[in-house]
């Protein structure tokens, strides 16, 4: 699961960091990448405090699957490269082992298996011989989507002061 923050242009991140690159200003470049972090940093803990909400019938445990999951989410910030932007991101490769494709079926998003699309969440009961199926409990998107724009906002406001110290 990745949520992009959306910039005026799709080529404006881009186009910046080629123009660092091409002043040779790693201070300035730094900066960039420090502020870009600083705007999007605040998605972060409030997926966690989302995750942390996820209904249960158990308290939050920073072992259980609610803090492996609080475990997973990742900020990156990319300002070079065809993958140019700041993504906050779930990332399965930080589950356990074969719990990596947890976070799209908590969300209730499919995982491709074979020819087909598995929404299913199912696991083992605990010291039980049975299985069980747990329906989706959604906390990603739209955790991001309603801080969104505030993030956006910032973003874009350090691109144009870069822009400016650029010029």
């Amino acid at each position: 699961m990745v949520a992009t923050v959306r910039l005026r242009s799709a080529g404006e991140l881009k186009r910046i960091s080629r123009e660092l690159r091409s002043l040779g200003d790693r201070e300035l470049k730094k900066r960039f990448s420090k502020e870009l972090r600083a705007e999007a940093k605040p998605l972060v803990p409030a997926v966690k405090a989302a995750i942390r909400q996820v209904p249960s019938k158990r308290p939050y445990r920073s072992d259980g699957l609610r803090g492996r999951l609080a475990k997973a989410v990742k900020l990156e910030v990319k300002t070079s490269g065809r993958q140019a932007g700041v993504r906050i991101r779930m990332d399965g490769r930080k589950m356990p082992d074969k719990q990596g494709s947890l976070p799209r079926l908590v969300e209730g998003e499919g995982v491709l298996r074979g020819r087909r699309v598995d929404t299913r969440w199912r696991h083992p009961v605990y010291g039980q011989d049975r299985w069980v199926q747990q329906p989706p409990k959604p906390f990603f998107y739209k955790t991001v989507r309603s801080l969104g724009p505030r993030s956006r906002v910032g973003v874009n406001r350090v691109l144009n002061q870069i822009s400016r110290d650029i010029t």
